[in-house]
């Protein structure tokens, strides 16, 4: 019984905080919700509020954008910690090592303003230090974030710059977890350093690579729309406008709940097809060794 009892507090949390929240808004998405009126005594609307998202000139670029974003992510951001957990596991001195750990966690403790901040600053077209370089080369000043060629990648080393120290803790905490006997034995079998990190390192850490690979293809639709709601502008939309900002756009600032619920209950389910997905593919080559 008191096993039960420690139970209910966190049933009671997930139940007032994350199930009847979700409920509601499957409800708000399936109603023409007025908010003076509440949930229930709404009109029914059924499917009118996805449909009309899939048939809005928007539904394209937004997908578009959100794939985009989280595939340069996946290509460019994820494999970067784990190259930095690598380059840094093989640093033999310690103070120097734990030096460059702990600034490298500094970026994940700024706040998204202030990093929004930092990049108007760096590329502004008049005095931004990248467009002061540029001109050193001869080449001529660019407003980088009126150019929507140019916000995937801003929004992608931004990213990469915040996260990439946070990010490699898990890593470091598992390759201290390697059995070191493993290192002296393949020393001794003649395997020199690139041997013994493709051989030994590497299929250390896979486990932990495997789980956060399928956690990130469950998110290939959710993007920080923080950084982005602080960037854009309507010049960029073509590029920056995501599903998330499109969402706070439509419930936030126009008030039209009912349709922005049924948006991001599609984000959701997205979502959760995804990684059901990713689940099924990791199983089916759980057997397969990649070393």
């Amino acid at each position: 019984m008191p096993y039960y009892l420690m139970f209910l507090l966190p049933l009671l949390y997930y139940l007032i905080f994350r199930y009847v929240p979700v409920i509601m808004a499957v409800v708000i998405s399936l109603t023409d919700y007025n908010i003076y009126k509440g949930i229930l005594v709404s009109e029914w609307a059924g499917f009118k509020h996805f449909i009309d998202f899939f048939n809005s000139v928007y539904f394209g670029r937004l997908l578009r954008n959100t794939l985009m974003i989280n595939l340069l992510n996946l290509v460019f951001v994820f494999p970067a910690p784990i190259i930095f957990a690598l380059l840094l596991n093989e640093v033999r001195h310690t103070v120097i090592k734990r030096t460059v750990q702990t600034i490298s966690y500094l970026p994940h403790f700024v706040s998204t303003v202030i990093v929004a901040s930092m990049a108007v600053t760096f590329l502004s077209p008049s005095v931004g230090l990248i467009n002061n370089i540029l001109v050193k080369f001869g080449m001529e000043r660019t407003n980088f974030l009126l150019d929507p060629n140019y916000f995937w990648g801003i929004y992608t080393a931004l990213d990469l710059w915040k996260t990439l120290g946070w990010s490699a803790i898990l890593y470091f905490a598992t390759l201290t977890g390697i059995n070191t006997e493993l290192y002296e034995a393949a020393r001794v079998d003649g395997a020199n350093r690139w041997k013994q990190t493709w051989h030994i390192t590497l299929p250390g850490i896979a486990p932990t690579i495997i789980i956060l690979l399928l956690l990130k293809i469950g998110d290939m639709l959710e993007v920080g729309y923080e950084l982005i709601v602080l960037l854009y502008n309507p010049n960029t939309y073509l590029t920056a406008d995501v599903i998330g900002t499109y969402v706070y756009r439509r419930g936030i600032l126009d008030a039209n709940y009912s349709f922005a619920s049924a948006v991001g209950l599609f984000q959701s389910v997205m979502g959760l097809v995804l990684i059901i997905i990713a689940n099924k593919l990791a199983r089916k080559y759980s057997e397969t060794s990649l070393w």
